[in-house]
């Protein structure tokens, strides 16, 4: 590996740094878009249960908008209960914009490191070109220089096309996944509207 990263020239150290900080935010998302830690199965039971038992008290509601994602916006439609259904539908809905600004967070980052390695891998091979160039004399070309830039120029290509692929289908995925949270939070939201 460290000849590879030595043969690639100084332009692989910007594609290196890029992949860690595609690599962070991977796992990040990962850990953070947990389904079950997010939207509890049995929260909007116990939501109903604490309202038929009347123990919504502003404690209970401050404590299930700490528990998940979830619990933030039933514990919107549960403050503003009492308001008008518009009313009450535009606080909710003010609620679950906070919750997908959180659970999108850092993806349009990952979407960038998507976009930015192909270009740093292009701009690797623009840099080995340009060594091949520069080693070039018309009376004979040492050999080792131009294979040089020639290393430069296809290692770059390689890892920013490398870096760029699974960058890309990790935002495929984890924005698919946060869309998904989404619809099922909604239909919890509903069902406990339903019932209140």
């Amino acid at each position: 590996m460290q000849s590879i990263v030595i043969q690639a020239g100084w332009p692989i150290w910007l594609l290196i740094a890029l992949s860690i900080v595609g690599l962070a935010i991977v796992i990040e998302r990962a850990f953070s878009l947990n389904a079950t830690r997010l939207i509890p199965s049995e929260l909007p039971t116990q939501v109903i249960q604490m309202v038929r038992a009347k123990a919504d008290t502003p404690e209970a509601i401050e404590k299930l908008h700490s528990s998940s994602a979830l619990g933030q916006i039933l514990a919107a439609l549960l403050r503003h209960r009492h308001l008008p259904a518009a009313e009450r539908r535009c606080a909710v809905e003010d609620a679950g914009r906070d919750v997908a600004y959180i659970l999108q967070r850092y993806l349009p980052a990952l979407a960038t490191v998507a976009s930015l390695a192909p270009l740093m891998g292009l701009f690797g091979t623009v840099v080995g070109m340009i060594e091949i160039f520069a080693a070039y004399k018309p009376d004979g070309s040492d050999p080792t220089e131009l294979a040089r830039g020639i290393s430069i120029a296809l290692y770059n290509t390689g890892f920013g096309i490398l870096i760029a692929i699974p960058a890309v289908m990790a935002h495929r995925l984890f924005k698919s996944r946060v869309d998904a949270l989404l619809l099922k939070m909604e239909q919890a939201t509903r069902h406990v509207a339903q019932h209140l």
